[in-house]
């Protein structure tokens, strides 16, 4: 297997989109990358990702088990094609799913991993470290279901209202 330190940080990047959009196709990614051909794409699947990557019986991309872990993205995203990028159901460890339920919704101020941490506390009295909820809120993120406002400091809000996604609780 390829050594991940020898993954560009758009290479990661491009791998994270290949585990969230799974399966998908050239013509996704493309689209995704903003290259010009599903040559392209090949092109850059081959040279950078080959050791990542497999084409499943219907010739779709799919990311391996590695990949999964290497860019720290759950596959377990569904929809998100034909609703603008956002997907329909997620599912995540119990911690994602309270950062979801807390984090400012897509027509309001976003807000900071602090104020997140915070509405946690409040809302289940639990009293996770403030990395672990950072660590979700970009797990999130990558899923397409949080976006980053960059203020100050780095700020987050969902992409869509709570209720158009479903979210699943997974065992950690």
């Amino acid at each position: 297997m390829t050594d991940d330190r020898a993954l560009s940080a758009q290479a990661k990047e491009r791998l994270a989109d290949v585990v969230r959009l799974q399966p998908t196709k050239n013509k996704e990614l493309q689209e995704q990358w903003g290259m010009d051909s599903g040559s392209e794409v090949h092109q850059f699947l081959e040279g950078e990702l080959k050791d990542y990557y497999y084409r499943d019986d219907n010739s779709l991309i799919r990311a391996t088990a590695e990949a999964a872990e290497l860019v720290d993205v759950e596959p377990g995203v569904e929809g998100g094609g034909d609703e603008g990028g956002v997907p329909t159901v997620i599912r995540v460890p119990e911690l994602e799913a309270r950062v979801f339920e807390v984090v400012a919704g897509p027509e309001e101020r976003s807000e900071s991993v602090v104020s997140v941490l915070n509405k946690v506390r409040d809302a289940f009295d639990v009293d996770p470290p403030v990395d672990d909820v950072r660590q979700a809120l970009q797990s999130l993120r990558r899923k397409g279901v949080v976006e980053v406002i960059y203020r100050t400091v780095p700020t987050f809000r969902l992409t869509a209202p709570r209720d158009a996604i479903d979210v699943e609780v997974t065992e950690s």
